[in-house]
């Protein structure tokens, strides 16, 4: 039978998640107020929706339903991965080269607080970055279901689950990769994952093989759920298995998120121990090398 901590440390453990809140809320007003971050947030969304927009009148294969608007959902779920996943694996490469992860550790129970607060800032700038596209998008795009409450149901749990499922994913890859540049490795691969994920065009138009590699991993069924709350049922044609699939797609994030969740305090934990001034000294130095 496992013993439980004693009363102090739980009380410390919950004043660091405390003061993680509180950064979080510190952290996402700072975001949702630099007009550098919001542009960084938005910019996808804004370049995608012009595309669509002068695609609109291209249709989805079989249908007479516009690809723009097909693809505003994905578009979407794109926008989670990247200010969701890579931007806190971004986030915490840059906090571990500047020092700020080793000012956590030296803290009693920072690390707690510090992911706390970055994790949660980020699933909120992930919503944000999701949501207000659909402002513009419902005036310029034709047969997306914003008036539909079960569709904002969907849209809810959607969201949720798939944060969940792809935030751990970022913590560990800015767990592994010591600088921001090194991240850049993962990049390329990121970028030809989501182009075959059926975020521009659908799935079904692509070979089986690549068929099979998008429905691996959650930027397809993220995508998929959001197509499922904001177009119409008819749509589901153009999917693989002419289905929403709304079992496998919660099934798929949700194992996921356990992946994620399994992994990550792992990592995370072998990154603190490994945090060390030297460390940190060592990697501003080599940072001072790189070329302008």
């Amino acid at each position: 039978m496992t013993t439980p901590p004693p009363a102090g440390v739980r009380g410390a453990r919950t004043a660091a998640f405390r003061a993680g809140l509180h950064r979080a809320r510190v952290e996402f007003r700072q975001s949702a107020t630099n007009v550098q971050d919001v542009w960084g947030t938005l910019f996808l969304p804004v370049i995608a929706l012009i595309v669509m927009y002068l695609l609109r009148h291209n249709t989805v294969p079989g249908t007479g339903f516009s690809l723009g608007s097909q693809s505003i959902p994905g578009i979407l779920g794109l926008n989670v991965v990247l200010n969701g996943m890579v931007a806190l694996a971004m986030t915490l490469t840059m906090d571990r080269e500047d020092g700020t992860l080793l000012r956590a550790k030296a803290t009693p129970n920072g690390m707690i607080g510090y992911l706390t607060g970055k994790v949660l800032s980020r699933a909120g700038m992930s919503v944000a970055g999701a949501l207000v596209p659909l402002v513009p998008a419902a005036f310029l795009f034709d047969g997306l279901r914003l008036g539909d409450a079960a569709s904002w149901l969907t849209l809810t749990w959607v969201l949720a689950l798939g944060m969940v499922a792809v935030l751990p994913i970022g913590a560990v890859l800015g767990s592994l990769f010591e600088s921001a540049q090194s991240m850049g490795v993962v990049m390329l691969p990121l970028m030809a994952l989501m182009a075959v994920s059926g975020v521009f065009y659908p799935l079904t138009a692509f070979p089986g093989w690549l068929q099979l590699v998008a429905q691996v991993f959650p930027v397809y069924w993220l995508g998929l759920g959001l197509r499922s709350a904001l177009l119409p049922d008819a749509l589901a044609a153009a999917e693989v298995g002419d289905s929403w699939r709304h079992l496998e797609t919660a099934g798929v994030l949700g194992a996921w998120a356990l992946l994620g969740f399994v992994l990550a305090p792992a990592v995370l934990r072998r990154m603190a121990r490994r945090e060390s001034g030297s460390a940190v000294a060592a990697r501003r130095a080599k940072a001072m090398q790189r070329p302008l």
